[in-house]
């Protein structure tokens, strides 16, 4: 079924991917195969995001149905989105974790974090001032799909409680 062309909007999506050969065809490959037409791709390889990654920022056109679609075959291919469409993530929830980050998997503790659908980790600063063998304290900035919140707040409970980390929890409001 066609999209009439009065439905069709432009829609911005921003991706993080790691530097590899083919991570970019990759990333548009469920654009593609989910109606969208391409407006443009700016690929910045010179910079970097907290993690490491590569930001991409893709302006593509389809309709608001489709365009649900391709949000979630990125997320199927394994695709980190940051921020999907002009609503993007409408909440940002800023957490500390405390404890032994490195020895229980940094890497899989984001990751973990990140596989809730309603949420992405915009920014991540480490603090280890005994070094990486030691405890160590991490902020972690994430967008968060408003309806979601309770659900990303207990992951991160999940993961921290599994790897014995301790959680610094944003106050809510009427919280005391």
């Amino acid at each position: 079924m066609a999209d009439v062309a009065e439905t069709r909007r432009a829609y911005t999506v921003r991706l993080e991917l790691v530097d590899e050969p083919g991570e970019l065809m990759r990333a548009l490959r469920p654009i593609a195969e989910n109606g969208g037409n391409l407006l443009s791709v700016f690929h910045e390889r010179g910079n970097l995001t907290p993690r490491g990654n590569i930001p991409v920022e893709v302006d593509l056109e389809c309709s608001p149905g489709r365009f649900d679609d391709i949000v979630a075959g990125l997320r199927d291919a394994g695709v980190t989105v940051t921020q999907a469409g002009a609503d993007g993530y409408a909440e940002e929830v800023t957490l500390l974790l405390v404890g032994h980050l490195v020895d229980t998997d940094l890497s899989d503790t984001l990751s973990t974090v990140e596989s809730c659908s309603g949420a992405s980790v915009t920014d991540f600063s480490l603090d280890a001032p005994a070094g990486t063998d030691e405890q160590s304290s991490a902020r972690l900035r994430l967008a968060v799909d408003p309806p979601q919140v309770d659900e990303v707040l207990s992951v991160v409970r999940d993961v921290a409680d599994r790897k014995g980390l301790q959680v610094v929890e944003p106050l809510v409001e009427g919280e005391r």
